[in-house]
Order: C-alpha cells, then structure tokens, then sequence
C-alpha cells in the first residue's frame, strides 16, 4: 500500500499517477498501457488523463527523491509520460482487463478516497489549531504588554547625575 502511495503525485493541484508506474503495477510495458488508453482515446478526457510538461516532471522529480535529473530521464524515454487522475486510473480498469489489473485498481481507487478522507478529517482540526493560535497569541500580546508596563514601574529611576557602571564606547 505505501508502495503505491509513494507514486501518486500532486500536479495542477489534483493528485495523479505516472503512466509507467501504473504501466510497472499492472505488470504490463509502459507502451501497452500507453497503446490501450490510444485505442480508447474518447474514454480519457482531460480531467482523466494529460500529457506531463517539463516543468510539471521537474516537480515531480521534487516529490520524489532520485539521483537522476530530469533530462536523464527524458533520455530513458522517448515521451512525456501520461498522467492519470483519479477518474482516469479508475477508467483503466475497463481498458487494461487482466485479473492483475482490476486487483491493482481496486487497491489505487481504496488509498486515493482513504488519502481525500484524511484530508476531510484534517480540515477541522486545522481550523481549530489556527483558533487556538489566534487566541493564545491575544493572550501573549496582554501578557507581554502587562509584562512591559510593571517593568516600567518597577525599574528604578536614574538620577541624572549618576554615572553609568560599564565599559565607555
């Protein structure tokens, strides 16, 4: 499980997957996966399935750790490769029919709505950390203030004709 969610990937803020990566779970070749979603183009909108640009791979390279730049990679292939969406993944299973396939499938599609449930279950947690943040930094503001204002009355008055103790600049 956290094999696979190590290849789903945040890009124009949806979370998808590398065509080869599916291609490698699947345990067919990164063409035949490629020459499945072809044949039924009319299947992969693009909300299912877009073309990978090089700055888009360049940020997905710094979502996952590798010694490899991006022009080595782009080397390895000859392609841009696919991204699927969530939707797209889930089309896959109609395209590519091995047993292996509709397994796989139906593991992705479980940790993608298990990830958009934790994010759900975040959401208001994240909500009241920031009303706490915002209250108690309120109460450091006073504290502070009340703080500055009892110094001020308690630090003692110099006369002007003392001398200050300490080194001359």
């Amino acid at each position: 499980m956290n094999e696979i969610q190590s290849k789903i990937y945040f890009i124009r803020s949806q979370k998808v997957m590398m065509d080869s990566d599916l291609a490698e779970l699947y345990g067919v070749e990164t063409k035949v996966l490629v020459q499945a979603v072809k044949r039924n183009n009319d299947r992969f909108p693009d909300d299912f399935m877009f073309l990978c640009d090089f700055r888009e791979l360049a940020v997905m390279k710094s979502q996952f750790v590798t010694s490899y730049d991006v022009t080595h990679w782009n080397n390895k292939r000859k392609n841009l490769p696919l991204l699927f969406t969530e939707q797209g993944i889930a089309m896959l299973s109609s395209v590519l029919n091995s047993k292996q396939a509709i397994q796989v499938n139906i593991m992705i599609i479980r940790i993608f709505v298990k990830m958009r449930n934790s994010l759900v279950l975040e959401e208001p947690l994240a909500k009241k950390v920031s009303e706490i943040e915002a209250s108690t930094n309120k109460l450091f503001k006073i504290v502070f203030e009340r703080i500055n204002t009892i110094d001020d009355q308690i630090a003692p008055k110099l006369s002007p004709t003392r001398k200050k103790i300490g080194l001359k600049s």
